[in-house]
């Protein structure tokens, strides 16, 4: 756990400037990933081998985390109920990335061999599946309105997917179709997230609603900055090979926001991105045009705007170390692409 002038754990953004949160967040989620373990497990050796793969990998816990941190704001504080709902979002979420990498194809994943690849795409899918029964039966433990929400969270989540998957209608913006995209995909399961924090803490309600309009909106905004710093950034800068959407043929916001230009660089980059791009060369010629673009310019506004957006969701929450964690994370989404 980290604390002030350091990076969130695991990478996820979380800076705690009092030393006393971060070691209470830090046991929390100690009792988390226990929970993560024990309850995927099952009586056939096999599954349980499939169900910890990703778990083990590790990853940020962002989601968990931010359970745990939006807790601080209830008079209850972090009791079973929270653990439980911190594992279920977290559980939610490492399911959707069995099912995204055999929807991408994926090789790996967090520096290992993804499932479906160490496997097969039938092992993948049924092990995501596994994962939500489990995650369904902790939210069950949690009483109804968890499930509701949580059910509603699904909705949101397989649409923002369908979404992706079909691309905006002949007559749709371009640009309102990815913001949707986003906002289910992954602003969703972030504002459960935090929501579910307040919520089992014992928050009053209009903390608990802003608590879930901020994590809808960091959640989204996480999703911007990650496709600016796929653009942006050298892979010695950030960790990733440069251009990884452009070669799946994502079309991301500062590419869509560069595409609807007049001009020579519009119309080259209509060519070069009329499909996925497979030439190192042409990948290149890519990025640097785009990195030049009046695309990353609105991009970069439209980040700086969630942001705000995030900011003035902040202020209905009391003044208190957790409050300003999580000023400096919607801090952090923002110079992260500088």
């Amino acid at each position: 756990m980290t604390t002030s002038g350091q990076a969130g754990p695991a990478g996820a953004g979380i800076e705690f400037a009092d030393p006393a949160l971060a070691e209470a967040i830090l046991d929390e989620m100690a009792r988390v990933e226990e929970l993560l373990h024990s309850a995927v497990r099952s009586d056939f050796p096999f599954v349980t081998e499939t169900a910890l793969h990703l778990v083990e990998a590790g990853g940020k816990r962002f989601r968990a985390l931010l359970t745990l941190l939006s807790a601080q704001f209830g008079t209850d504080g972090i009791g079973e109920d929270v653990v439980k709902a911190a594992a279920v979002v977290e559980l939610i979420h490492l399911a959707t990335l069995y099912h995204d990498d055999v929807m991408d194809e994926a090789t790996m994943r967090r520096g290992a061999a993804s499932a479906n690849a160490r496997w097969n795409n039938t092992v993948a899918i049924l092990t995501g599946d596994y994962l939500f029964a489990h995650a369904s039966a902790l939210v069950a433990d949690l009483g109804t309105d968890a499930g509701r929400i949580m059910s509603r969270t699904f909705a949101e989540l397989v649409t923002g997917q369908m979404r992706e998957t079909t691309g905006p209608a002949g007559d749709e913006d371009p640009v309102e179709h990815y913001l949707q995209v986003i906002a289910g995909k992954t602003g969703s399961l972030i504002a459960t997230s935090a929501r579910f924090g307040g919520m089992f803490s014992g928050a009053k309600e209009d903390h608990v609603a802003a608590l879930e309009r901020f994590g809808a909106v960091i959640g989204a905004a996480f999703q911007i900055s990650d496709d600016i710093i796929d653009i942006a950034s050298a892979s010695e800068e950030s960790g990733k090979t440069p251009g990884t959407d452009l070669r799946e043929g994502i079309r991301t916001l500062p590419v869509l926001h560069a595409l609807a230009q007049d001009g020579p660089t519009a119309d080259r980059l209509r060519v070069l991105l009329a499909g996925p791009v497979t030439d190192d060369a042409l990948v290149a010629e890519a990025l640097g045009l785009l990195r030049d673009s009046s695309g990353m310019v609105t991009a970069r506004a439209t980040l700086a705007d969630y942001a705000e957006r995030a900011r003035a969701e902040l202020a209905v929450l009391p003044s208190c170390p957790a409050r300003e964690s999580l000023e400096k994370l919607t801090d952090f989404v923002v110079e992260r692409t500088t």
